[in-house]
């Protein structure tokens, strides 16, 4: 039987994280796993990588060929976490609220009403006169 060490998808839609697995070669890439050897988070920063080396090696020495991505991850492994990473991150302010500008409202065009004293009232009646 042909083993191989590769990577095996788990996690919800769009949100990928995956298992470092020994597997047969022929099986399908999400096919039951003769055993799971770590996994690994790309979505993390840095990259989340927990790897069995000991297992792995295991597997190694009776004839599994690892993909290149483990390969990869492994040297990513044995040299550790980056120097960033070892700095506790401060976790960045939240920008301010953007001020909005009030809305527009168009005016609408109101007639003056009718005056109450006795000057508007004389005005209003020759008016209807000459009509």
């Amino acid at each position: 039987m042909a083993v191989r060490i590769r990577l095996t998808r788990v996690g919800a839609t769009k949100r990928p994280s995956y298992r470092v697995v020994a597997i047969d070669k022929h099986r399908a890439r999400d096919g039951r796993a003769l055993e799971i050897l770590g996994f690994y988070d790309p979505l993390t920063d840095p990259a989340t990588v927990k790897l069995d080396a000991e297992r792995i090696q295991a597997w190694i020495s009776k004839g599994a060929q690892p993909s290149e991505t483990v390969v990869k991850l492994l040297r990513q492994a044995e040299k550790g976490p980056p120097a960033d990473a070892a700095r506790p991150q401060t976790a960045e302010k939240p920008k301010p609220a953007r001020a909005r500008k009030p809305k527009q409202v168009p005016e609408i065009a109101t007639e003056e009403p009718a005056a109450t004293d006795s000057a508007g009232a004389e005005d209003a009646e020759p008016a209807k006169a000459e009509a």
